[in-house]
């Protein structure tokens, strides 16, 4: 088998850099999303405490 006469490829930077995509009109950010999601688990947190052992 013989190789081509090809540059070997290094992976890494291409000078590229990563954009994320703009966020759709109305849609709620990461950060928010976050905020929220761990708000609910403290929510349900004290429900569950709330909650008396049922017999």
């Amino acid at each position: 088998m013989t190789t081509s006469g090809l540059p070997r490829r290094n992976p890494g930077a291409s000078g590229r850099t990563y954009t994320p995509p703009e966020p759709q009109w109305g849609a709620p950010s990461r950060a928010l999303r976050v905020r929220a999601a761990d708000g609910w688990e403290r929510f349900m947190r004290r429900v569950e405490a709330r909650q008396e052992p049922e017999e």
